[in-house]
């Protein structure tokens, strides 16, 4: 089910930041491989025109990463949607509360801000200080209730673990047990791992014993 936003004006958009914009934005995405509703729908209710500088809001709904400053980026929408697509293949059983989600790079706050929109519980570390508070300015914004912390991502956040499903939105040269260790019994990391000569997109889950 997906949350209820508060929508400013600003957030509606007009001419390359439109609803019909972002609607063939929706459509290449189904074109795509992304098949899961509810992520087509989070991905055409959140504004990922107030994730971006005002100066870039014309390319928002471009399929396309852009810049945000200290030499990060906001991921591609395809990325966005495919991990939050294969996030949601986690096992739940019938009547389980909201999934808890942990979220390792926060960035612009818009990965958040789907997984937010989709009605999960939602914690993200940023280990850039200027870009969580922008982030958290734009959660407020939204009324999105995520919580976040300035911190190393790399350390997750043990002390709220363990977390239904982790989602690290940057690429790892390999997997570190400190995530894996904050995952839940039947939990999910999704995590594109790599360097700069290729990565891959990979699915990491937990039995119900815990065993990886």
């Amino acid at each position: 089910m997906t949350a209820r936003m508060r929508l400013q004006p600003e957030a509606i958009g007009m001419g390359m930041t439109s609803q019909r914009v972002r609607d063939r934005l929706i459509e290449r995405l189904c074109a795509n491989d992304i098949s899961d509703e509810r992520v087509l729908n989070a991905l055409r209710a959140v504004p990922r025109h107030l994730f971006v500088d005002e100066a870039l809001a014309t390319r928002a709904y471009e399929d396309t990463a852009l810049p945000i400053g200290h030499g990060q980026t906001i991921s591609q929408p395809w990325v966005v949607a495919k991990m939050t697509q294969t996030l949601l293949e986690t096992p739940r059983a019938p009547g389980a509360p909201p999934m808890r989600v942990l979220e390792i790079g926060t960035g612009s706050g818009y990965q958040a801000a789907i997984l937010a929109a989709l009605g999960l519980e939602v914690f993200t570390v940023e280990r850039i200080g200027e870009l969580l508070r922008v982030a958290r300015k734009r959660f407020r914004t939204l009324g999105f209730n995520i919580r976040s912390k300035h911190d190393d991502g790399r350390i997750g956040w043990p002390e709220l673990g363990p977390f239904d499903a982790i989602i690290v939105t940057a690429a790892a040269p390999a997997l570190v047990d400190a995530l894996t260790a904050q995952l839940a019994p039947n939990g999910t990391l999704v995590c594109p791992v790599g360097g700069s000569g290729g990565q891959t997109l990979i699915r990491l889950r937990k039995d119900e014993n815990g065993n990886v």
